[in-house]
């Protein structure tokens, strides 16, 4: 879409929204609802068509390989390490591309990362020519100066008969801002090799950008005695076979200082003194590859597809079944939300992953929940004998602040998981993250218009829905110390398993290594005669098992880093009638890994701060602390149940484990929004009676947005393939611990902390609604 009309449709949007919200009259809600609505979805549509063009895949579906380099600064004796510049990686960057180019492969993306490191995608590569791409990148630069032919003109005119000792090279350049083209005949041999150049930089003097530059002692006798004896020629700087600058020897030059001059554009200066700093000549390592086959990325669309359209299914079918006509509007808004999805991925060029795919899934299942919210508060207005139109408005104005400060904790975690990702992970949290929005969006303008012209039309005089719960009055608080005393008993327990687990609880991600993904396209040899083989090898920790996606087995091997590929061929030699095909493959250094372990506690420890202040903003302290713990207390029993299982931490199960401290908040926060609501209104009873009675209110939707969202995951861990069913599993622990620490943990957290320090939680929470004439009253 044409970037102007976007920012134009983008400001008219925005003034929309602020009209929507500020409006008071019905009628004009529901005019602007609808302009809104029909708006957003089209510009969604039309971003996302067609798909293919606009929603580009990740390597992990369409099949590739990604390669993480650094170069590795290392000193010579009696020197320090030679520092790593920003020219030097930039022009790294563009060695390395020109040598992917010349593979064959198309669209790739070469991008610096850091001050070090160049990430390295490259689409379609067959993981057999691995080999030939890791050559390619460990290869060091090759740079030579080689002198141009006095009479290179007559040769290549055909007037000079050729010399033997050169051969035509094609120079290319830009001049005057143009691409600029020309053949040079050049010595075959050089005549000074790029190692004894000691450094060289850009500099800008009275006769404009030149390149200054140093060679070591031998080689500034060379180069005195090269340009002695060819004052009026030309040499080529070379670059890996390329020619890089063919400037004129201009006088004799000693001392073993020279200037490069031509006209440069500052540009060009500083790209020749990097090629002549040779970034690509000190030691190259690839610290993390992962490579996918096409088949692989293929199947997992299809497990994706798959997960999704049966997750989807089974919660709408569930909707429309429990809540009839509202389940009619719940589920349109849930079609709204999937092109509003999808629209906006592609209107941000966002790159879908698996992990994508995951969580638009996942948010499809949770956006549920704001029209839980609103149903149950309606179903409650509507018990007050309250006109429709008045319930439908008081339920969409009562719902509104648990649904945003429900959403927002969400969004802190997605956020920061975003900003502290790396690849495929990264696909997730902005999958979230738009999902969130998309959420907020369909739930308070697509939902409540809907119900607006229904009620208008007269088309709606009644609302009937099922009924999970008849009224409770269960004593949650009382079991608090039992409650409590059994989720300490199972964190340490939890504790413990990770511990006497230590480095098994961790994946190729975090403490480095290979891991190969095999396929036996015909006889699929047992699992225990595998192991045997693998076993031979003697290479210390290794892990064979099968995993199974939707249609098909997938054997994966752990070992040290450097030994999958060993794995690979020992297996294709040893069961031929298998014939093994490689599939996938992750090699992570150990530094990348501390590196990601490191990145991974940090964004984990940064969600927890961020909720913490959010919630002691909008609730207060008590009712932060009670959240927090009880995120704490999910978190650590995920993760204890994860080893008890015996699965590995991957980077995709600490974005699963993040999204539980997210949905764990967002399930509190609705518990505590009710219990605010009591103390605010001046609810008879103790503090305790109040959250009591707030935690029965909010039981039905307790109950109701946890299966939702068990059902779309379990879609996801049945059928969504090898790769997520860690994720899909870490998400369901999550979701069960998470409902049940929203009504045994986090009230009596509050309650304890509360009564503790002899405050009222009922003064603290009415203080903010105190009038300042009125303090001392």
């Amino acid at each position: 879409m044409n970037p102007a009309l976007t920012f134009v449709l983008g400001l008219l949007l925005a003034a929309l929204f602020g009209w929507y919200f500020l409006t008071d009259s019905d009628r004009h809600k529901r005019i602007l609802g609808s302009i809104l609505t029909v708006l957003v979805v089209a510009l969604c549509l039309a971003s996302v068509y067609p798909p293919e063009q606009n929603l580009p895949l990740g390597l992990d579906l369409k099949g590739g390989t990604s390669f993480l380099v650094r170069l590795k600064a290392e000193a010579e004796e009696g020197a320090s390490p030679k520092e790593i510049t920003p020219a030097m990686l930039d022009q790294a960057k563009e060695v390395i591309r020109k040598r992917v180019d010349s593979m064959g492969t198309s669209e790739p993306l070469i991008a610096p990362q850091g001050t070090d490191r160049i990430l390295v995608q490259i689409p379609g590569l067959n993981t057999g020519k691995l080999d030939e791409a890791r050559e390619q990148l460990y290869k060091p630069a090759k740079l030579d100066f080689k002198l141009v032919h006095p009479q290179s003109d007559g040769i290549l005119s055909g007037a000079i008969p050729p010399d033997p000792a050169f051969k035509v090279e094609i120079h290319q350049d830009e001049r005057n801002g143009k691409p600029f083209e020309e053949k040079l005949v050049v010595k075959k041999k050089a005549d000074i090799p790029g190692s004894m150049v000691s450094g060289a930089n850009a500099y800008f003097d009275t006769q404009g950008w030149g390149v200054s530059l140093r060679f070591s002692s031998e080689g500034a006798a060379q180069f005195a005695k090269l340009t002695q004896e060819n004052v009026g020629k030309r040499f080529a700087i070379m670059l890996d076979g390329k020619v890089q600058s063919a400037p004129v020897i201009r006088e004799a030059i000693t001392g073993g200082n020279a200037s490069i001059t031509g006209n440069f554009t500052e540009s060009q200066a500083r790209n020749l003194a990097s090629v002549l700093e040779n970034p690509l000549a000190i030691p190259v390592v690839i610290e993390e590859e992962r490579s996918a086959s096409a088949s692989l990325g293929e199947d997992s669309i299809n497990s994706g597809v798959i997960s999704g359209v049966v997750g989807i299914a089974m919660t709408m079918v569930c909707v429309l079944l429990y809540y009839r006509f509202s389940g009619v509007v719940a589920v349109l808004a849930l079609m709204a939300n999937v092109v509003l999805l999808f629209g906006s991925m592609a209107l941000f060029s966002t790159v879908l992953t698996l992990p994508g795919i995951a969580g638009i899934i996942l948010t499809l299942g949770m956006a549920i929940d704001a029209n839980v919210l609103i149903y149950e508060r309606l179903r409650e207005e509507m018990s007050e004998k309250r006109p429709l139109a008045a319930s439908v408005r008081a339920a969409f104005d009562k719902a509104f602040p648990a649904i945003f400060d429900s959403n927002i904790t969400t969004l802190i975690t997605a956020l920061i998981l975003f900003w502290k990702a790396t690849g495929p992970v990264k696909g997730f949290a902005v999958a979230l993250i738009i999902g969130i929005v998309a959420t907020l969006f369909t739930a308070l303008v697509v939902t409540r218009n809907l119900f607006g012209w229904a009620l208008h039309a007269s088309i709606l005089k009644n609302i009937s829905m099922g009924r999970l719960l008849v009224s409770t009055d269960i004593n949650f608080l009382g079991a608090r110390k039992t409650a409590v005393s059994i989720s300490l008993a199972v964190i340490l327990s939890s504790v413990g398993i990770f511990w006497a687990r230590g480095e098994k609880n961790f994946g190729v991600d975090f403490k480095g290594g290979d891991r190969v993904v095999l396929e036996a396209v015909k006889t699929k040899p047992d699992i225990g005669a595998v192991r045997s083989v693998v076993e031979t090898l003697k290479l210390g920790d290794v892990a064979v098992q099968i995993e199974k996606s939707a249609a098909k087995e997938f054997y994966t091997i752990r070992g040290p880093q450097g030994t999958g590929e060993k794995m690979a061929d020992l297996l294709k030699e040893k069961f031929p009638q298998a014939e093994f095909r490689l599939e996938q493959v992750e090699r992570v250094g150990s530094l990348v890994g501390g590196e990601l372990a490191t990145n991974s506690l940090i964004a984990l420890l940064l969600g927890m701060l961020g909720i913490l202040v959010y919630v002691t903003v909008r609730f207060e302290f008590s009712f932060a602390l009670g959240a927090l713990v009880a995120l704490i207390h999910d978190v650590t029993i995920t993760i204890g149940v994860f080893a008890l299982l015996g699965r590995e931490l991957s980077l995709v199960t600490v974005g699963a484990v993040l999204t539980i401290a997210g949905y764990s908040v967002n399930d509190t926060i609705v518990v505590f929004d009710r219990i605010r609501e009591g103390l605010q209104t001046g609810r008879k009873g103790s503090v305790m009676d109040i959250m009591n009675l707030s935690i029965n209110e909010t039981l039905s939707r307790t109950i109701i947005t946890g299966g939702v969202t068990l059902l779309t995951t379990s879609a996801l861990f049945f059928f969504g393939g090898p790769v997520l069913a860690d994720f899909a599993l870490a998400i369901l622990i999550g979701v069960l611990v998470g409902t049940y620490s929203s009504v045994f943990v986090a009230a009596p957290i509050v309650l304890w902390w509360t009564g503790g320090r002899g405050g009222s939680l009922r003064e603290e929470v009415n203080r903010p609604m105190i009038r300042p004439g009125e303090a001392g009253a």
